[in-house]
């Protein structure tokens, strides 16, 4: 995984987890407390007799309620409780679709989600992946007759993107969204969708977005959805997330997750059920958006001003992906601006470990290798001073 290391990088450099002289601009979680507005966090839960036994396989029943009843309020498609799955956290919830896999072409974008390297490159024996650059001219934005075209084509099983991306911050919502589902019903080509930011969009956008809104039949159309506490709801420690989809398909997640990892906590769960209660969601998630925002404009212009070009700003996450070729050398690219940036203390993550290639099959230099991605995960003053020190390595090298 990329952002392994990176972190094993600036370990060797004296970096340790909450060390305040260090500034984790690489960093693939939000702030987790307080923000202006928000309701106030959720910092403690009864322990039951009952939670020192294994819990469902799939979560509890109420949980898994909670979700669905989640989904139908924001985009009225009618999930119930059947149609999801409780998992602990989003990587895993990844390894039990793909350990479920047959042998298929399964198809994705690039660049994308690094860690999904690691999860084709387990499962190489099955699953052929099959890679499908999206253009830079567009903001890296997928676009759906293409994809389409490549599903038909390379007679896909199935498509594994992020949504909003990782790292680009492209967004796909609306007809275009709407579009993709529809090819890949025509197609018979399941839609295996991460959506963990998926409450992290910003103007014009309103958010939140979801392939949800546009799925016709929850039990026939193979769209399975991928999201939880981790990001949205800014509880990553927690390890709650859930798989949404038909539900022959999480009847078979329950059956990998007896083998794979034994189910999720259940005192997690039972925390979980307040941070999806309709008035604590939402003023949580607009509260979120709000001061992302503010820290999205912030982390765009300071880049901008160091040099770094940045051809589409981001409609979601929290990442800013930006070219440094216009900056002076070694930092115009994305190893030696990593490495730099090391020496002020302050972690980014090249772009080229988002050039997804399982097995390392792919002859010649990796993609994406003068691009970075900048986090506003942490909080807005670490983000300002990571910033400022960034600032002042480009100036020096100048």
């Amino acid at each position: 995984m990329g952002l392994a290391l990176v972190l094993a990088e600036a370990k060797k450099l004296g970096f340790g987890p909450g060390d305040p002289s260090w500034i984790n601009l690489g960093n693939g979680q939000p702030e987790s407390g307080a923000l202006p507005g928000s309701p106030e966090r959720i910092s403690a839960v009864s322990l039951e007799a009952a939670d020192h036994a294994y819990g469902p396989m799939s979560g509890t029943p109420e949980l898994r309620e909670a979700v669905a009843a989640h989904y139908r309020r924001l985009y009225g498609t009618p999930y119930q409780a059947e149609n999801v799955a409780i998992v602990q956290g989003g990587r895993l919830a990844l390894s039990r679709v793909f350990a479920a896999l047959g042998t298929i072409n399964t198809g994705y974008l690039l660049p994308d989600y690094s860690a999904y390297e690691d999860l084709f490159g387990g499962q190489l024996s099955r699953v052929t992946p099959i890679p499908i650059r999206t253009n830079p001219k567009d903001g890296f934005r997928p676009d759906p007759a293409e994809l389409g075209r490549v599903m038909t084509d390379a007679g896909l099983g199935a498509l594994l993107m992020s949504n909003p991306q990782n790292p680009t911050g492209a967004v796909l919502t609306g007809p275009a969204m709407a579009e993709l589902v529809a090819r890949a019903r025509e197609a018979g080509c399941a839609l295996l969708l991460d959506e963990f930011y998926s409450h992290f969009v910003y103007p014009p956008l309103s958010g939140p977005v979801s392939a949800a809104q546009h799925v016709t039949d929850v039990n026939a159309d193979q769209v399975l959805i991928f999201d939880g506490l981790t990001k949205n709801f800014r509880y990553p420690g927690w390890r709650v997330a859930w798989v949404l989809g038909p539900a022959v398909a999480i009847a078979t997640l329950d059956r990998v997750g007896a083998f794979l990892d034994g189910g999720p906590s259940l005192l997690a769960q039972r925390a979980a059920l307040r941070a999806l209660e309709p008035g604590y969601a939402d003023q949580e998630t607009a509260a979120t958006r709000a001061e992302f925002a503010r820290k999205r404009d912030l982390t765009i212009s300071a880049l901008r001003r160091m040099g770094v070009r940045i051809d589409t700003e981001p409609q979601g996450t929290f990442y800013v992906w930006g070219s440094l070729a216009d900056l002076p050398a070694p930092l115009d690219t994305g190893e030696g601006f990593f490495r730099a940036a090391l020496q002020h203390k302050v972690i980014t993550v090249p772009g080229e470990l988002f050039d997804i290639d399982p097995g390392r099959r792919r002859q010649g230099p990796r993609w994406y290798g003068q691009w970075m991605r900048f986090s506003y995960g942490p909080s807005h003053e670490t983000v300002t001073e990571g910033l400022d020190r960034l600032a002042a390595m480009v100036a020096e090298a100048s």
